[in-house]
């Protein structure tokens, strides 16, 4: 079977409706929906909230974990055995594999349902197909499926999840390209697409563009929506243009069809603190937590974990400890939410509360996050407290996971910071043979090292090593010249200014998501 392929006949075999209300409903197939044949199926034997028979597809399918083998044997098994399966049933199926990121068994079964002439493929059916071969094989081949299908089936549902795709993969060009194909076939009837381009050019601080966007939805009479109003006020923030944020602020409140969220103040809220405006600061955090009181489950915890750092960011300690207080009652914790309290604590400077939150993780923990050591042996490397940072990094160890290169990373940017050179050229080396990654994020420590085995003679040492260093990482021409004149012979003066001074990345706290609004009807 072709891995995602669509046969025009199955193609032709369903006749799309037209109309901007589907390219909704599209968006939301994307988003973990299918269609109304599998909510209806949410009321049958094949149910996602109540468990499966003891012995049916859905169970056989979701058991069958190995990524390397197809899940289609198991389903031709299932048929060769005389059993039945029906529309909604695979719809349902593949809608639980995706929820479990298992996105090639999902594709497997996706291109078998469309493939068989038995069933009759909706509108959604191939836009999860769509998002499916985008998560897998890249825009590119979401391009050549794209490609493949007929001129005359090309509709407003299919550039629909083309438009979405290139913004999901920040392809500003081609979804611009996408854009006006929309825009030329007449399509451009709403808000949907625009806030697509909104979001993504408010993503990639592209804001002459968003700016072009605006001016057209102007022009056209088109109405905005929550989401327009959201990445309006996401782009004034993250270009801390205060005043403009506070005039859309104002304009958001005063309208009653406009549904504010707790998102929206603590972007805002944020903007603030960069300028130093604090009082406004608290007071956007208060009406973003009121928004957040009565909520519950996932949306509760992502708001608490932001309220944690943004309080820390004021300096007030006593509101950390409050919102964490608040967010244990919520129920079940996660890593991310110790995570998240520890950040606090240690941008705090209290690391007497930071160790207690780890004692807490340590004791009910049901897996282990190395990013929480990380943070604590960042924090204390930060103060020299050495032998505390060693004894996190055993930690990692005695739980039998190998160190990462950000852990050594970590450590080494501390013995560099507190002149213990040695150690750090040590641990830097760990850093560098253990990484999994083409990018080096922590430049300053490396150079610092190479400079410093230059000044005690082991020039080739300092060579061989740079020289590894340059052909498995990605730096740009500047970074890479820089890390040459640390390790080559020569004048002394043309290596690592001091950096000490500097901020470094590598110690710096773990961050909650970055905040971002989302189209909750979409979720």
């Amino acid at each position: 079977m072709k891995p995602f392929l669509v046969s025009p006949n199955s193609l032709r075999a369903q006749q799309w409706r037209e109309g901007h209300g589907i390219f909704r409903d599209l968006l939301k197939a994307l988003l973990f929906s299918t269609d109304a044949a599998a909510a209806a199926a949410s009321s049958s034997s094949f149910s996602s909230s109540s468990p499966p028979p003891i012995d049916s597809l859905r169970s056989r399918i979701l058991s069958a974990g190995d990524p390397n083998s197809s899940v289609v044997s198991v389903l031709e098994e299932w048929l060769d055995q005389g059993n039945r399966v029906n529309q909604s049933g695979l719809q349902l199926i593949i809608k639980l594999l995706r929820k479990s990121r298992r996105y090639t068994h999902a594709l497997q079964l996706s291109d078998w349902m469309i493939d068989q002439k038995a069933y009759n493929p909706s509108t959604g059916d191939f836009a999860v197909q769509l998002d499916l071969i985008l998560r897998i094989h890249g825009i590119e081949h979401t391009e050549k499926y794209f490609n493949r299908i007929p001129e005359s089936l090309r509709t407003f549902q299919i550039y629909g999840p083309l438009l979405h795709s290139c913004a999901g993969h920040r392809g500003l060009e081609k979804a611009e390209a996408t854009m006006q194909k929309i825009r030329d076939l007449g399509f451009l009837k709403g808000p949907v697409s625009y806030n697509i381009m909104l979001k993504l050019c408010s993503q990639m601080r592209k804001y002459e563009e968003l700016s072009s966007v605006v001016q057209e939805m102007e022009e056209k009479c088109i109405g905005w929506d929550t989401i327009t109003y959201n990445n309006r006020l996401h782009a004034y923030a993250a270009t801390s243009n205060v005043e403009k944020m506070e005039k859309l602020l104002m304009k958001i409140e005063a309208d009653r069809s406009f549904s504010m969220d707790w998102h929206a103040y603590a972007v805002v809220a944020h903007c603030y603190l960069k300028g130093g405006l604090i009082e406004k600061a608290q007071s956007m955090l208060k009406k973003s937590e009121q928004l957040m009181r009565g909520k519950s489950g996932k949306p509760a915890k992502i708001g608490c974990e932001h309220l944690l750092s943004l309080y820390a960011a004021v300096g007030k300690k006593d509101e950390v400890y409050r919102i964490w207080n608040w967010y244990k009652s919520l129920g079940r914790f996660f890593n991310s939410s110790y995570l998240s309290m520890m950040s606090a604590l240690v941008k705090l400077d209290d690391l007497t509360g930071a160790e207690k939150i780890w004692k807490e993780w340590e004791s009910g923990r049901s897996s282990f996050d190395i990013r929480i050591p990380n943070l604590m042996i960042s924090a204390y490397s930060r103060k020299g407290l050495w032998p505390k940072a060693e004894e996190h990094l055993n930690k990692i160890i005695e739980s039998g996971m190998e160190p990462q290169a950000t852990t050594w990373d970590r450590l080494a940017t501390g013995y560099y910071l507190g002149d213990q050179m040695e150690k750090a050229v040590q641990t830097i080396k760990k850093a560098i043979f253990s990484s999994k990654k083409p990018q080096w994020t922590n430049v300053n420590t490396l150079a610092a090292c190479l400079e410093y085995l230059r000044r005690k003679g082991n020039v080739e040492v300092a060579e061989e090593l740079s020289k590894v260093v340059i052909e498995h990482f990605s730096f740009s021409p500047s970074i890479r010249n820089k890390l040459m004149g640390c390790s080559s012979k020569g004048d002394l003066s043309t290596g690592a200014v001091d950096q000490k001074g500097a901020d470094d990345h590598s110690l710096g706290e773990e961050a909650p998501p970055e905040l971002e609004f989302k189209d909750q009807s979409s979720t």
